[in-house]
């Protein structure tokens, strides 16, 4: 029996069977069409909100019937309670936001991703929808995995030299400036030198290829998979997605490996990174500046953290002035100039403001205050009581985008603006992967007639 009323969150003995047949079967390919197509921000939020709308559209034409063969009703709970505590912080915090336009804006243009959510979590609530999505999800990471090993090897990503290529045809002009093209000192990859994200993406994404390859093709197919990754993610030189990766092959290797062959692998992937080291000015240069924070004053460990302690400095301040809801959601740009500890000195990421916090704990602090960290540890105390209270063959079917999730906001980290349309999006799909996976209904499909 349940501990608690609130345990009908992660039991479920009476959920209904999840109908595939009088679901949303076109669910899954509906969420990889998103994901796919993250290399043009324009097309991929055009499919999240067309998305939104057909799942508005059905539920009002059903009148909001027959929700139990789409999801149970434990997922239908998690998936929108995980939504209020990312969007609720966000609304409060526009009352009085030093942007209030702006903030009421973005809180409103953000309700577009509770029916996504929804739609996202219906496509993982039967064992059809879990194969199509989650192994679409490691195939879509495996090819743009080998696309940036090729930029690796010949200076050009095959995928969006494509894309660029059809950018041209249409407009006349690429995907990027000429500015950013020339500038480039990272691995791109499919996503495009202007758009330097794809070290955290393939890292917070990394614990689908991981488990499709260690499933399908055991220890070997495990290893293969994280040697490829570890290489990518490397070479893309963002340190906080050597993190992230970091723990998604702590979290994922030693199920499959062992805690010795995992310290193994960690130990062979220390000799690449000294070969990387030696190859790659790029990692050289990420790898003498984090050498910087063991210096013993602030100014080294400021130059090994990019800054970022000013940054920190600045959200510690904007939250202390606003401690019950913040500055407002996307404020933080309007309101560094005011909390800069070193106002008038020349930051280390050049000229300008710091656009975003950097920090997940400091951005809802600094831009949701109080309120808003209560409503994102509330959220993450009921994520982590449904997995607390699942069953075996639930945890098993939820664990790559458990730990995808995990390893996204893990608080340890820097990270991308999570009340960004790109960061925020990619974190609440993860969430209804998970509240979809974990709490879907556990009866078999029903048999043919």
């Amino acid at each position: 029996m349940p501990n608690s009323p609130t345990d009908t969150l992660a039991s479920h003995p009476t959920t209904p069977a999840i109908d595939p047949v009088r679901g949303w079967r076109w669910a899954p390919a509906w969420i990889l069409a998103y994901v796919g197509l993250w290399p043009a921000p324009g097309y991929a939020e055009g499919i999240l909100v067309l998305g939104a709308l057909v799942a508005i559209a059905k539920l009002v034409a059903s009148r909001f019937r027959g929700g139990g063969e789409l999801l149970s009703h434990q997922a239908w709970a998690l998936t929108s309670v995980l939504f209020f505590a990312y969007w609720l912080p966000e609304a409060v915090s526009a009352f009085d936001a030093i942007d209030p336009a702006r903030a009421l804006r973005e809180a409103a243009v953000d309700l577009r991703y509770l029916p996504f959510l929804w739609l996202a979590a219906a496509a993982v609530a039967n064992d059809r929808g879990r194969r199509i999505t989650f192994g679409g999800l490691a195939i879509i990471l495996g090819i743009w995995t080998i696309d940036a090993l090729l930029q690796a090897l010949t200076g050009t990503s095959p995928l969006f030299f494509g894309i660029d290529s059809i950018k041209h045809a249409i407009s006349g002009h690429g995907m990027c400036s000429a500015e950013e093209m020339a500038g480039l000192d990272r691995l791109s990859g499919v996503l495009g030198p202007c758009n330097l994200k794809l070290g955290i993406v393939i890292a917070s994404l990394s614990p689908f290829a991981l488990y499709a390859a260690g499933k399908r093709f055991g220890r070997i197919g495990w290893l293969v998979a994280a040697a490829a990754v570890g290489v990518v993610v490397v070479l893309a030189g963002s340190r906080a997605s050597w993190i992230t990766y970091a723990l998604v092959l702590v979290l994922s290797g030693w199920r499959v490996l062992g805690w010795k062959k995992l310290l193994g692998v960690f130990a062979f992937g220390a000799v690449m990174l000294a070969v990387l080291t030696a190859a790659s000015p790029n990692v050289r240069d990420r790898i003498t500046r984090t050498a910087h924070v063991l210096a013993a004053d602030q100014e080294g460990v400021d130059m090994a953290l990019s800054g970022r302690t000013r940054i920190w400095g600045a959200a510690l301040c904007m939250g202390g002035h606003h401690p019950v809801n913040g500055i407002g959601a996307r404020g933080f740009r309007e309101a560094f100039p005011g909390c800069d500890p070193e106002h008038g000195e020349v930051a280390q990421w050049g000229d300008g403001p710091a656009l975003h916090a950097h920090q997940i704990v400091l951005e809802i602090f600094s831009e949701t205050g109080g309120f808003g960290l209560l409503l994102w540890l509330a959220g993450t105390a009921l994520a982590w009581r449904a997995w607390r209270f699942a069953d075996a063959a639930a945890r098993e079917s939820a664990r790559p985008a458990m730990l995808a999730l995990v390893v996204t906001v893990f608080p340890l980290n820097t990270h991308l603006a999570f009340y960004s349309t790109f960061w925020g999006g990619l974190t609440l799909l993860l969430a209804a992967l998970y509240a979809g996976s974990l709490l879907a209904g556990r009866a078999t499909e029903p048999p043919a007639a």
